[in-house]
């Protein structure tokens, strides 16, 4: 199954002229192309990731009610390093982390790619 997961944009930045952001996934961090939603979306913001790609934009309710859906479907069981996400993320409030501060780490293993 292919998974769009939910993430905020932490940082900006182009590569031979594509608009790229760094993305945290409650922790877990990975660039995305930012071509689709380039207008759409800045630093703060979220966005729903397929393959590398940042899709559309969403709110932080909405990229909260996906992570809680994917784990009643049980889906998270397949992705664990996103179930750790998804988990930190139902007991913490979100708010934006000072540039460069890392959240509390949940792992780097897998992750949307």
């Amino acid at each position: 199954m292919c998974l769009g997961i939910p993430g905020r944009v932490v940082e900006r930045t182009a590569d031979s002229g594509f608009p790229m952001g760094l993305i945290d996934f409650g922790g877990v961090r990975r660039e995305a192309c930012l071509a689709y939603v380039d207008d759409e979306v800045d630093v703060g913001d979220y966005v729903i990731v397929h393959v590398g790609f940042a899709i559309s934009k969403v709110d932080e309710v909405e990229a909260r009610r996906t992570y809680e859906i994917l784990r009643e479907m049980g889906e998270l069981d397949q992705l664990e390093w996103l179930r750790d996400v998804a988990d930190a993320a139902a007991s913490v409030q979100v708010a934006p982390s000072p540039r460069g501060e890392r959240e509390p780490s949940v792992g780097s293993e897998g992750g949307p790619s």
